[in-house]
């Protein structure tokens, strides 16, 4: 079995790859499982060494949208493509084509690479709880249910939107069988900031840890809906492995979502590393980043994700104690127990 992925080189991507390659098979949509032999990870940079080192990855670098009209990835030999490459919420607000491009251009023109293969791979796209927007018109209900309107109130997430909708009718017409997930805000992600308004879930964690300054432009209050980047990976290689009943209709499933508040995640930072890392967290507003944040939904009722067997996180310190086990090297303050 072949298998591409587009943004393998990013955190989410390269952590799919790994988990996949660790593996060694996959049973895509319900059938027996297979040997995996090939790992193709599409990127505007080199994987990280150890993917790089895996005879069974093939990195192709360069820009997705400029590669597909080229005609320069293998889709024809491959069984499955995870699309995860996109641009993040707050680039897409300051840079409306870079969105467009990136977001919309790319998935469209990726379906259509899938329909001219002709063999119909499962295709996972990788959605966002973006898709969902409060606004006086139509205000979000306090629960999101899985037949809730999307009514994005972005950029971002109307793009994310209209992929879903690609994709929809890509499988209503044979062309892929795909599976739209929507993903929560990844937390915690290691490296550095990147353009997401949701960045800071990240940074006022993993900045502190490093014994760094870190910001948080929204109120303690703040209610978000969160899942640890292993969840997240297991949520997306689960829609590739779902049969067709399984899976159900061609509307996207929402994975599911630990509920939190930005305060409760400062507390769990307390409790793991002291008030020397909560004293490193500057609280300032930002109002346009709470505008986007406070108008995502906090609280989801997936029962489609949990008949796949999917299930949220269990704590938010759980979530940050695992980032701390994975990535000793980017903690420098004393962690407790």
């Amino acid at each position: 079995m072949n298998i591409l992925i587009t943004g393998g080189s990013g955190f989410l991507g390269a952590r799919l790859a790994r988990t996949l390659l660790a593996q060694g098979s996959l049973a895509l949509a319900g059938a027996p499982a297979q040997p995996i032999e090939r790992v193709v990870l599409v990127d505007r940079v080199a994987p990280p060494a150890d993917l790089a080192a895996d005879a069974r990855v093939q990195p192709l670098l360069g820009d997705l949208v400029e590669q597909l009209a080229a005609g320069a990835l293998p889709l024809a030999e491959v069984q499955a493509v995870f699309h995860l490459a996109a641009a993040v919420s707050g680039e897409c607000e300051a840079d409306f084509d870079l969105g467009m491009r990136s977001n919309l251009d790319a998935t469209r023109q990726l379906l259509e690479g899938c329909r001219r293969a002709g063999h119909a791979p499962v295709f996972v796209f990788s959605s966002s709880v973006a898709v969902f927007g409060d606004s006086p018109e139509q205000p979000l209900p306090a629960v999101i249910e899985d037949t809730t309107l999307p009514t994005p109130q972005n950029s971002y997430g109307i793009q994310k939107f209209i992929g879903e909708q690609l994709v929809a009718d890509c499988t209503r017409k044979g062309f892929v069988q795909g599976r739209n997930v929507r993903l929560m805000t990844v937390s915690v992600r290691p490296g550095r900031p990147n353009g997401a308004a949701s960045s800071f879930l990240s940074g006022m964690l993993r900045e502190p840890l490093a014994g760094e300054r870190a910001r948080c432009p929204v109120a303690p209050g703040t209610a978000v809906a969160l899942s640890s980047p292993g969840n997240t990976v297991r949520g997306i290689i689960r829609a590739s492995t779902a049969s067709a009943a399984e899976w159900g209709a061609r509307t996207a499933v929402n994975l599911p979502a630990l509920t939190t508040t930005v305060g409760e995640m400062a507390q769990a930072l307390e409790r793991v590393a002291g008030k020397e890392a909560t004293a490193l967290i500057d609280w300032e507003p930002d109002a346009q980043i709470a505008r986007i944040i406070t108008g995502w939904p906090s609280r989801f009722a997936p029962k489609r994700a949990q008949a796949l067997g999917l299930a949220a996180d269990e704590s938010f310190e759980a979530i940050l104690r695992d980032y701390v086990r994975e990535n000793p090297q980017a903690v420098k303050l004393a962690v407790k127990g």
